[in-house]
């Protein structure tokens, strides 16, 4: 069995903070390529923010199965409050320590381990396999997965099945399978008003009562009660301001940053109009700028699913739920093409100091990668 920890720690040993790749993909392709995978980089975005990613793919026929990851990971932050170097890939009490060993350079060691030791068993597989790995998913997400999907569409690329490695399991290994995201909507308004003394209010227009106004019917009723595979929609304000420090002034204007995470009973561009009619029902003089990162998508439960249950449970035991809570991921870029879901190591400590997976752990999803593959093109 191919340990994975090695690689896992090479690329730890990389500070690849968005956008920068510090020779992580360096280590990705030198992995790959002699495994037989073709392997072409991709640089997207403009000279002060150049993304880096990887595109690797060993065969040519269907069916294509692609797994996706990211080599990029978030700043450490206070580098003085870790045990260990954030980048060192210190191994300690049967745990790998450092930024990006779950979130998600340790899964993407995990799946080339796995990888390594289905391809010795099973040299004359079907189909094909294909990595899609970028540099750009803790950041914008704009110069990465989505830009090497719309290369990968134009020369004929584009999978069959994708496999994203974020980690998504909770307690134990193999307890959860993500098969959707919400979506995710961000509003800033400003409401215009009549600056005035808070004496005389019937010669100002105060700008936070039309603010107030608006948002009251938006915060009194749930957006919906949820759907089949979703739990119900939220709006949060997330921000309030006007701007003044004096009492007695009735202020200018009022702005407000409101956050929805929405299911598959709404799009952005309808939630979008929900908000213009609130404001308009206040009769509010404003301006609003929306921001959709990505609309809800889900992968229906059926044989891609059902295939990645039955490889999980045969490789750890466990028999995965099905998921579509957190944020939102890169498989909201993939669901435009084909069929996602996201299976990955436990989670708890992404993005924390000292983030930190168990060695057995990564071993045993290298595991899963590997039935996985065996599932679907052994």
């Amino acid at each position: 069995m191919t340990d994975p920890v090695p690689l896992a720690q090479a690329l730890i040993r990389c500070p690849s903070v968005t956008p920068a790749d510090a020779g992580a993909l360096d280590v990705v392709q030198r992995a790959l390529e002699p495994l037989g995978f073709a392997c072409t980089r991709l640089a997207f975005g403009p000279d002060d923010y150049r993304v880096d990613n990887l595109f690797a793919r060993r065969g040519t026929e269907g069916p294509h199965f692609c797994y996706a990851g990211h080599t990029d990971v978030v700043p450490p932050g206070d580098a003085a409050a870790w045990s260990d170097d954030p980048f060192s890939g210190t191994v300690r009490d049967g745990l790998l320590f450092g930024r990006g060993a779950c979130d998600m350079k340790g899964g993407v060691a995990a799946f080339i381990a796995g990888l390594t030791d289905f391809l010795a068993a099973n040299p004359a597989h079907r189909g094909s396999i294909s990595l899609l790995i970028t540099g750009d998913e803790e950041a914008r997400s704009v110069d990465g997965t989505a830009k090497v999907l719309e290369w990968m569409q134009a020369g004929g690329q584009i999978p069959d099945m994708a496999l994203v490695g974020e980690p998504t399991s909770r307690r134990t290994l193999g307890d959860t399978v993500k098969i959707g995201r919400r979506g995710s909507l961000t509003a800033w308004v400003t409401v215009q008003g009549k600056q005035g003394h808070s004496a005389y209010p019937a010669a100002a227009d105060n700008p936070v009562h039309r603010m107030v106004a608006a948002l009251a019917p938006l915060l009194a009723a749930p957006l919906d009660q949820g759907s089949a595979h979703f739990p119900p929609s939220t709006l949060q304000v997330t921000g309030l301001d006007v701007g003044n420090r004096t009492s007695n002034v009735i202020p200018a204007t009022a702005s407000a940053m409101l956050n929805i995470r929405f299911n598959d009973h709404h799009s952005s561009a309808a939630l979008t109009e929900r908000l213009h009619a609130a404001f308009r029902a206040a009769g509010a003089r404003y301006d609003m700028r929306t921001e959709c990162s990505g609309e809800s998508f889900l992968t229906e439960p059926g044989p891609f699913v059902d295939g990645l249950r039955r490889a999980i449970l045969r490789a750890t035991g466990v028999e995965p739920a099905l998921d579509t809570g957190g944020g939102t991921s890169d498989a909201r870029f993939i669901a435009r093409y084909c069929p996602v879901a996201e299976f990955g190591a436990i989670g708890d400590t992404a993005h924390q100091v000292d983030e930190r997976t168990s060695v057995e752990g990564l071993r045993r999803l290298a595991g899963a990668y590997r039935a996985i593959l065996e599932e679907f093109l052994a």
